[in-house]
């Protein structure tokens, strides 16, 4: 597609932040696996019923917009994941890995904030106050998700300090 207009570059995005949202419901589950902190795990666990609900939320955009959400691939978020899989496959099982899968986790969370924002702001623009509200929900999840993230560190990386 010839991306021409601010329209045309705001469906992109959203089938972009479609496929992102999609690859980050395949890594979180092994994420959850991996990590050996109860909260973690549960915090990956909650996030990955928050990411399918982002997933609807999308959906529902693309149909408010007539559009498909389907046939792009977030090529920044598959780096990402990718680059955190590799650090979790690097990482000593315990609170080492676990600060390392709470850095990989927030890296994520911020691509989507930095998607979500920009997405939201094109819609406010365009006059899709609907789309923009719910794109707005998710925004405020992913940045819960964030804090939520740091405060699990801040008492994961003492225990992996300690640990060394």
């Amino acid at each position: 597609m010839n991306v021409n207009s601010i329209e045309k570059l705001f469906l992109e995005e959203l089938k972009d932040l479609y496929s992102a949202e999609n690859q980050i419901t395949k890594a979180l589950p092994k994420m959850a696996n991996a990590a050996t902190s109860q909260e973690l795990k549960k915090a990956f666990e909650k996030h990955l019923r928050e990411t399918e609900g982002h997933i609807e939320r999308l959906e529902q955009i693309c149909q408010i917009l007539e559009a498909n959400p389907k046939g792009k691939t977030c090529g920044g978020m598959k780096g990402v994941i990718e680059e955190g899989s590799s650090m979790m496959k690097e990482a000593e099982e315990g609170s080492v890995r676990d600060a390392a899968l709470i850095a990989a986790a927030q890296r994520v969370e911020h691509y989507e904030m930095a998607a979500y924002g920009t997405v939201r702001a094109y819609a406010e623009q365009l006059g899709q106050s609907k789309c923009a509200k719910l794109l707005e929900e998710t925004l405020e999840e992913e940045k819960a998700t964030d804090q939520k993230l740091t405060s699990i560190a801040q008492k994961v990386n003492v225990k992996a300090e300690q640990n060394a």
